[in-house]
């Protein structure tokens, strides 16, 4: 548990540096999804998108994974950090894709991953997971092949809908 909590440290001081540095703005999103990891998981949470420029833009994002493990049913908390990436310099937000770099954790596995986006609003990432210690969900190892699809909703997107 203390490897978790010491990765999760490092990646949100890194972050906080990096927004120092200069005026980023923010946006909150709410999240849905799926996540394969030796089984399946639904995913529901919130996202924070940070960005300065539209070429390189930072989400942090906290999640719950939701599903069942050794036919029992199983929470998972999660937390993530991506960089979104588009080399189209000096162009207006409307970018169609970006190439998306990450890492996700939760208490039981550390998992990097790279994918693509569509808007920022549909991600498809993949990537490997390394479990934390011996650490094992209902008796299955979170080990292997991690595959997320995502859809991120803008809450100013759900505030408009509602109007």
């Amino acid at each position: 548990m203390m490897n978790f909590r010491t990765a999760a440290t490092v990646v949100f001081v890194f972050f906080l540096s990096i927004m120092a540095k200069a005026q980023y703005t923010m946006h909150k999103m709410v999240s849905v999804g799926y996540t394969y990891q030796n089984q399946s998981f639904g995913e529901v949470g919130g996202k924070l998108l940070f960005l300065k420029n539209d070429d390189v833009i930072y989400r942090l994002g906290g999640s719950a994974l939701m599903g069942s493990a050794g036919s029992k049913f199983a929470i998972m908390p999660k937390l993530q950090a991506d960089v979104m990436l588009n080399f189209e310099k000096n162009v207006d937000f409307y970018h169609a894709y970006y190439l998306l770099i990450g890492a996700e954790g939760t208490n039981k596995y550390i998992a990097p991953k790279i994918g693509v986006t569509l808007f920022g609003l549909l991600d498809l990432a993949g990537g490997y997971t390394f479990p934390i210690g011996d650490a094992r969900l209902n008796g299955k190892e979170m080990k292997g092949l991690n595959i997320n699809l995502t859809l991120n909703i803008p809450t100013v997107f759900i505030h408009d809908m509602f109007k």
